[in-house]
């Protein structure tokens, strides 16, 4: 309960930097400044933190006593011995006078200097390249941020001082990493469609992941992909449903290089450690990554942009991802690209879960030839349709389509979801009992009348490998019989009560009066039509 309360105040106190920002530019904007330096304070504590345990051996009760034992510290002959240990274990150094404890103390006495920000972001993208250009998107010399030198940093010191008042010291990861979900779930709300390319709502992501992780829970070890990672939430869900959480090997790429940073603070913010994050900015389908030592995972979860353009280019023929399939996606639809290119980095004994838009379940001509060759190598082993109106970038409904590598069987479990959901103001939302519906409908893997139906590879065969679900489960609902008796008596009774109203009105318009002879005619003209 103490940890949910922890969670709220530190949400509350994240949010409430936003609003400095907030009449200043818009959440696509903002989020980069607020969640980069919620990140920095993160470093920061951490490092304190670090520096305290590895001289007394516990935890310091204030972040400003572990920078007064670090300042005395660095005064002492093995200063450079406990230097060389804070970069062996935190990857970075920082000074004193770069810490987040130290800026905070400098800008409640007017002495702070963005500059000084400037200098500790360098330093940190400087110290590993697992850092490399991290903070690249916070410009603190936006004339955003006010107009003139002064301002600005009076805007970033407000900042500064408002973001201070969350105690990292006493929030562990999860909680951190909870409250740093929930503020870019909040973005996403307030950027709308631009939200698509970095975020999945937690309803989906929770389905996606756990179908995926299902059967490997308690490997230790495990490996999860995501090649359109976005902000990294729908990767950091495998965390939550594994038994060993701190072996879990993380491999992402993201194209947007906003988002790819995005993702990579969000992956230490969660406590995953350097050597467990594989995180690369590119396109995923103009160059296939990964290619090195570790190609095929344990998971591979997505969801790719939608119907995206790509080059299709004749070479990607001769493309180990796309070569069995003979033809491409077309150029207008990258759906089945992003689908193949996850599912050649699928191990032989693991599970893809991806999302895409229900066209890729009955389109014809390339996507038909690639969706009739998965069919026959049993590659699709179920078909989830979710409702409409679940993401922040389109309201479109959207299907989950999860694959195997090799299984004896050709069968499709086909689920229809479409209205397992509540309505809400902006998007539809799926509760954690519509999901566990979801979930039991495809572990049970059977067929559930206008809920699943469990089709045979002749099935599919004989709808010429067309996948759209209303072909396989029936969730039409018959209206009831209409009783002719009841409905004209009610015809009848809504008759009576007109006439009622109608007699009604003409009193009150026989009791009015009129000077002027002009309206007096005009009001018996209406009487006698009313009156019929």
């Amino acid at each position: 309960m103490a940890e949910i309360e922890n969670s709220k105040d530190l949400i509350s106190v994240l949010w409430s930097g936003a609003d400095i920002l907030r009449s200043k530019m818009d959440a696509n904007e903002y989020k980069d400044y607020l969640l980069g330096i919620v990140f920095y304070k993160y470093l920061s504590d951490s490092f304190l933190i670090k520096v305290y345990d590895l001289l007394y051996d516990e935890k310091p009760a204030t972040l400003k006593e572990a920078l007064e034992a670090y300042k005395e510290a660095l005064e002492d002959e093995s200063a450079e011995e406990l230097k060389d240990q804070l970069s062996e274990e935190c990857h970075y150094v920082m000074e004193p006078e770069l810490t987040y404890t130290y800026f905070a103390d400098a800008a409640r006495n007017n002495s702070f200097n963005r500059e000084q920000l400037q200098k500790g972001f360098n330093n940190i993208e400087q110290s590993d390249p697992i850092f490399a250009d991290l903070f690249t998107d916070i410009d603190l010399y936006s004339n955003r941020l006010g107009a003139g030198d002064q301002k600005q940093s009076d805007t970033v010191a407000s900042l500064i001082k408002e973001i201070d008042k969350a105690d990292l010291l006493n929030s562990d990861a999860e909680i951190l990493g909870n409250a740093y979900e929930y503020l870019i779930g909040q973005f996403a709300s307030e950027t709308g469609k631009k939200a698509g390319e970095f975020y999945t709502p937690q309803a989906v992501s929770k389905i996606l992941t756990k179908i995926a992780i299902s059967g490997q829970e308690d490997k230790k070890g495990l490996s999860v992909y995501d090649p359109c990672m976005g902000s990294g939430s729908l990767l950091l869900n495998a965390k939550k449903y594994a038994s060993a959480p701190e072996y879990i090997k993380y491999y992402g790429q993201e194209q947007n290089t906003s988002t790819y940073n995005l993702a990579r603070m969000n992956m230490f913010l969660h406590g995953i450690v350097a050597e467990n994050q594989h995180l690369r900015n590119g396109d995923t389908l103009d160059g296939d990554w990964p290619t090195g030592e570790e190609t095929d995972f344990n998971m591979v979860l997505m969801n790719p942009p939608y119907s995206a353009k790509w080059s299709a280019a004749a070479g990607f023929l001769q493309d180990e991802r796309f070569s069995d399939y003979g033809v491409l996606a077309p150029k207008s639809k990258a759906d089945y690209a992003f689908l193949l290119h996850g599912l050649y980095h699928l191990k032989n004994n693991g599970t893809m879960a991806i999302v895409l838009p229900h066209g890729v379940l009955f389109r014809g001509a390339a996507e038909g030839k690639i969706r009739e060759k998965l069919l026959r190598s049993g590659n699709i082993y179920a078909v989830i349709g979710l409702p409409a109106n679940l993401f922040y970038n389109t309201s479109i409904p959207t299907c989950i389509i999860v694959l195997k590598k090799h299984r004896d069987g050709r069968d499709v479990l086909f689920i229809d979801a479409s209205k397992k959901f509540n309505k809400g103001k902006k998007q539809n939302e799926m509760t954690d009992e519509h999901i566990d519906e979801v979930l039991t409908l495809y572990s049970d893997r059977k067929t559930v009348e206008k809920e699943s139906y469990l089709a045979s590879f002749e099935d599919i065969e004989k709808n010429n490998f067309n996948l759209n679900i209303p072909r396989y489960v029936d969730n039409f609902e018959k209206e009831e019989d209409v009783d002719i008796n009841t409905l004209l008596q009610d015809m009848k009774k809504t008759d009576d009560e007109l006439e009622q109203v109608k007699g009604d009105f003409v009193s009150l318009l026989k009791d009015l009066t009129s000077p002027d002879q002009n309206i007096i005619f005009s009001l018996n003209d209406l009487i006698r039509k009313l009156e019929g």
